[in-house]
């Protein structure tokens, strides 16, 4: 199976511009919040979402060339990101981010806070300047978004009444719009047809959702090195995925265990135990393949390029991190 690096190929060149480029927008301002953006955007990580968008603007350009405007989207895609990853780890306290300490960890929560909020008033206004107003309409929902499902993961914390429309409703809002929304973004960029702005649009919610399910099956079933952060840490914060949901149908007596808050001696490793007898992982993995083949299947009308090809990979790429 190819590493996101190989499947990012046809863009690799444009990503290390997106750096560079990401570096010189966030530059003017507070010193201390440039040393915060500068120490994410140098953190690694993998930025498959703004190579998702530059991969759809190559695919979608009869020359495979990407206009200075679909590189903003995408330096717009990787700063919203930056920003809701910033806030969430000032709202679930980690210490560390793919090996790397955390904003608030290395300076502290206000900046942490200020941070994550300059990088969505930067994303804002150079949205506000590609004077597109249906993609601004489209970036702006992610933000509303995101805040949504931060909101929503927060107030259905130890709620083991909640539905699974729930579940997949939070995942939506923190994980797939982004991917949903800036894949249409790129195609109304492009001129496309409301059809195929549909399909890139499902597209990139069904990758999103297959995306979150395998994150929240490794969270049962990694390591710490392959997770970067503790596993069943979800679980151990009173937040309920897929195979936790699953593992309730088949135990209902976990309810009494997550109601309680884990506070008995042995509750939390009960609780694993449970998730890990029942046919959760199972089941969560083939929702999981579900949401894959979905989201291949939304861009079958995309002409052959090695742009489209990468993109009709990314859902097993996807599905690999579970071998």
């Amino acid at each position: 199976m190819a590493t996101v690096t190989e499947l990012l190929a046809p863009v690799e060149l444009d990503l290390e511009t997106l750096l560079t480029e990401l570096r010189t927008l966030i530059g003017a301002g507070h010193p201390i919040l440039q040393a915060a953006a500068e120490h994410l955007f140098s953190a690694g990580g993998k930025r498959l979402r703004p190579g998702i968008v530059l991969l759809i603007s190559k695919a979608l350009s009869l020359e495979g060339e990407l206009s200075p405007r679909h590189r903003r989207l995408a330096e717009i895609t990787e700063m919203i990101h930056t920003a809701s990853l910033v806030h969430d780890d000032v709202v679930d306290e980690a210490a560390t981010r793919r090996g790397v300490q955390t904003v608030h960890s290395r300076f502290n929560h206000r900046v942490a806070v200020l941070a994550g909020d300059f990088l969505f008033a930067q994303a804002s206004w150079h949205l506000a300047n590609l004077n597109n107003l249906d993609v601004v309409k489209l970036l702006s929902r992610v933000i509303m978004d995101l805040a949504d499902g931060e909101v929503k993961q927060g107030l259905y914390r130890y709620d083991a009444g909640q539905s699974f429309e729930n579940y997949l409703e939070k995942s939506y809002c923190k994980t797939a719009s982004l991917m949903a929304n800036s894949a249409q973004a790129a195609g109304v960029l492009s001129g496309q047809d409301d059809d195929q702005l549909k399909s890139l649009h499902h597209f990139g919610r069904q990758l999103g959702l297959a995306f979150q399910v395998v994150d929240d099956i490794l969270d049962f079933t990694g390591s710490e090195q392959q997770l970067g952060k503790p596993a069943a840490n979800d679980l151990a914060s009173g937040y309920l995925t897929a195979p936790a949901l699953f593992a309730l149908e088949e135990h209902p007596s976990l309810s009494r265990l997550i109601e309680r808050e884990f506070s008995e001696e042995g509750d939390l490793e009960k609780s694993l135990q449970m998730v890990r007898d029942s046919d959760a992982i199972p089941r969560s993995r083939e929702l999981a393949e579900k949401f894959a083949r979905e989201s291949r299947e939304a861009l079958k009308w995309l002409p052959k390029s090695p742009s489209a090809r990468a993109l009709v990979d990314l859902p097993d790429f996807v599905l690999s991190r579970l071998y």
